[in-house]
């Protein structure tokens, strides 16, 4: 696993900014399970970030979380989500008016979810979505069909797909790929300064995720866009990200650059999820797998939420919950931030990767 280089960032401020953003989902006794715990975090301009870990590790849900697309049931319930738009301003995403909101997603900040076939309207053909995208969420004049359709090829030849084979087809009538990479082109359309995604190669073979993997790195190297980058696949995280945040129970345990998360790891969540992926190169050893399960939402534990399933863990880490604390401080949010009580400790011992 090759980690990427930490991209040069302008010293402008954070494009997003998370403070202590807690999530929950109201359940049928109108009471609030926390899914996502104080989660902070700064993302620069043209950063690109991957959020790593287990599933139910609340990855998907800070996501949505972070442009309010939670379904009924969830809630942003504390914290800030505080976003720089392009004319400058800065706006809390959690206090913003509804129709503000609508226009802000795709115009500033845009998702492309898991699953093209679930995103799109299965009745409408591409062409349509395209044109739906520009009128919702666009400013100004109202753009003819025929201009939004030759702007609509331009993002579709970008993202090397053929406009005259994909805008007149349904959904259903385009391989995987077509689909993923038609739902990138969809949300770039309206030149977003924030792209969410969220497990975009997920069910593609090996050489439609390179071609995605590689069309990405492109893309935000031409347009300059920033990244939230939500994955299992951690050779993905190596290749995509500047910065790598690992969660856990629904805490970010863990942030640093690439080369930090994958070369000196410091939590031992984080040396597992990697020591559980088998080497590319070198010798043959068998993947290490982490035993039991994390603890859901219902059923929250005091102390640190990974102890239980640590082979480090002493009777403080169940006593006592870590606080991040700042282990390489850096500029631009590239610092390494941990949350264990035992660090410094374990990685004297040589417990943790390095």
């Amino acid at each position: 696993m090759t980690a990427s280089p930490t991209a040069p960032v302008p010293h402008e401020g954070p494009l997003l900014s998370v403070r202590n953003v807690d999530i929950g989902y109201r359940t049928g006794r109108r009471t609030l399970l926390t899914a996502v715990h104080d989660v902070s975090f700064d993302l620069h301009p043209g950063q690109s970030m991957a959020l790593v870990g287990e599933s139910g590790c609340g990855k998907t849900t800070l996501g949505l979380g972070l442009l309010r697309l939670l379904p009924r049931t969830g809630l942003v319930s504390a914290g800030e989500i505080r976003f720089r738009r392009k004319d400058g301003t800065t706006v809390d995403i959690r206090s913003m008016a509804k129709e503000d909101l609508r226009r802000f997603r795709w115009s500033e900040a845009a998702m492309v979810f898991q699953g093209a076939m679930n995103a799109f309207n299965p009745v409408l053909r591409i062409e349509d979505h395209f044109v739906d995208t520009f009128r919702a969420h666009e400013t100004g004049r109202p753009r003819r069909r025929r201009e939004i359709l030759e702007e609509s090829a331009a993002l579709l030849e970008m993202v090397r797909l053929d406009p005259a084979r994909v805008l007149g087809s349904f959904p259903h009538e385009l391989s995987g790929g077509m689909r993923q990479r038609s739902l990138i082109a969809l949300a770039l359309a309206l030149e977003p300064q924030l792209l969410i995604l969220d497990e975009p190669t997920t069910a593609l073979d090996l050489l439609t995720q390179r071609a995605i993997v590689e069309r990405l790195c492109e893309l935000r190297e031409a347009l300059r866009f920033s990244m939230v980058f939500i994955t299992h696949d951690l050779g993905l995280a190596a290749e995509l990200a500047d910065r790598v945040g690992t969660m856990y129970a629904g805490r970010l345990i863990e942030t640093g650059t690439t080369r930090d998360i994958f070369h000196r790891s410091r939590h031992p969540y984080t040396s597992a999820l990697i020591g559980s992926v088998p080497p590319i190169s070198g010798d043959l050893i068998v993947p290490e797998s982490l035993p039991g399960s994390p603890p859901g939402p219902s059923s929250p534990l005091p102390g640190c939420s990974f102890a239980p399933r640590c082979g480090h863990a002493v009777d403080l880490c169940r006593e006592r919950r870590p606080e991040p604390e700042v282990l390489h401080a850096r500029g631009d949010g590239l610092s390494h931030t941990v949350a264990c009580l035992r660090s410094r400790e374990l990685a004297a011992e040589g417990a943790t990767r390095d």
